[in-house]
């Protein structure tokens, strides 16, 4: 049995950008799913609802003005990255982001405190949200409030795992001269898509040199290629960091059908992504672990079968993939979603396997040249070697 926490009720739904990607119904449908298959009622999970982030945490990576922007924010405020289409005013909009870094906020803290081995806030992973500036759908940076809050609290060596198709720039950003935090991000190359940042140079600023890892991936990989990079980079990075707590932004938009960007993973792949990060954090962080949301936009297709994977992973046991989905949850999901398509099972029919990095066997290809290029840069400055893959 594993401790775990699940920061959650509907009033994080209140997070609504209207006629938006970013649609709410994910996050209700998968936490539906979830309790359909009984991962929220396995022993030792435990569900709580969060408070609001109130100004003083906000004020700890957003600035005053901004925060200000935010809580007088009308359809006529300009200025702030507000009222653009990617981030629209939406009523109530100060109030619900609050809560939503509330509710990470909580996880780090439980986790931290001994509260809870394992904490979860899948409503969170704003993680493009700058200083002064809504961006990329996020208004506060949820990810980056809690790491800030897990410093206070006096960890010493924090890492920052985010396998979101887009770059986690609003975190790197926030800690890229800090030597405590490791941010290590997965994404979809900056040439092909939002927000542009993100290429394997970017390795952390002066003092924290080798403190942002980016792993920058082709148009069109699969679960094979993604699993091969993550597997050749991440458990290197972590170990040489020594974390003390694993904080992942999970976001679900690396799904072959999401409809905004194009990598081409399955949920099956997925999934043996959360079980690589909870073995990460087993061997690494005595299994601190908290996980947060973030992207994805195929709201029935995906989200929700990634995010009660995500959910059953972090509280014990995974579920099997081939688990047919309750009648009673897909009667919602066509409900709240008619024009999608509603799943039948757990599984996209994958086995989330991958063939290993191994340098100099036959001619790389465009994943391959992705993997060698981020542990070229950024290698050498935790002190591995970029051409032995036992690194």
């Amino acid at each position: 049995m594993v401790d775990t926490l699940v920061v959650w009720n509907s009033k994080l739904l209140s997070y609504d950008l209207g006629e938006h990607p970013l649609n709410p119904v994910r996050l209700e449908l998968t936490m539906a799913l979830a309790h359909e298959l009984g991962v929220l009622e396995r022993p030792g999970v435990r569900l709580e609802a969060p408070e609001p982030a109130d100004d003083a945490t906000l004020r700890r990576i957003h600035t005053p003005e901004y925060i200000d922007a935010v809580k007088h924010a009308t359809d006529r405020s300009t200025g702030h990255g507000l009222n653009t289409p990617d981030n629209p005013v939406f009523p109530h909009m100060h109030d619900a982001s609050a809560l939503v870094a509330g509710a990470t906020l909580r996880a780090a803290e439980a986790v931290w405190r001994g509260d809870a081995t394992r904490a979860v806030s899948i409503s969170g992973g704003l993680h493009h949200a700058m200083p002064d500036q809504a961006w990329g759908f996020c208004v506060y940076n949820d990810p980056a409030i809690a790491i800030t809050r897990l410093l206070d609290l006096g960890a010493e060596r924090v890492a920052y795992v985010d396998v979101d198709v887009h770059h986690g720039d609003g975190v790197q950003a926030a800690f890229y001269d800090d030597p405590r935090v490791l941010t290590v991000s997965l994404h979809e190359t900056p040439l092909a898509l939002f927000p542009g940042t993100g290429f394997p140079g970017e390795t952390g600023g002066p003092g924290a040199e080798g403190g942002a890892v980016n792993i920058a991936l082709p148009p069109g990989t699969g679960d094979d290629g993604w699993l091969r990079a993550f597997h050749a980079i991440v458990p290197s990075v972590l170990r040489a960091f020594r974390p003390q707590v694993l904080v992942t932004q999970c976001g679900a938009d690396t799904h072959r059908l999401d409809p905004l960007a194009d990598l081409r993973l399955t949920v099956d792949g997925q999934r043996a992504s959360y079980l690589a990060l909870r073995d990460l954090a087993e061997e690494l962080c005595d299994g601190r672990w908290i996980a947060t949301g973030g992207g994805g936009y195929a709201l029935v297709e995906a989200v929700p079968r990634a995010w009660t994977h995500l959910l059953a992973v972090v509280s014990g046991e995974p579920l099997d993939p081939a688990l047919p989905l309750p009648g009673a949850w897909r009667d919602l999901a066509a409900a709240r979603c008619p024009q999608r398509t509603v799943p039948a099972t757990l599984t996209d029919g994958a086995d989330g396997r991958y063939r290993p990095w191994t340098p100099g066997a036959g001619a790389p290809d465009a994943v391959d040249r992705s993997i060698i290029a981020t542990r070229q840069a950024v290698f050498p400055l935790l002190g591995l070697d970029p051409a032995d893959p036992r690194d």
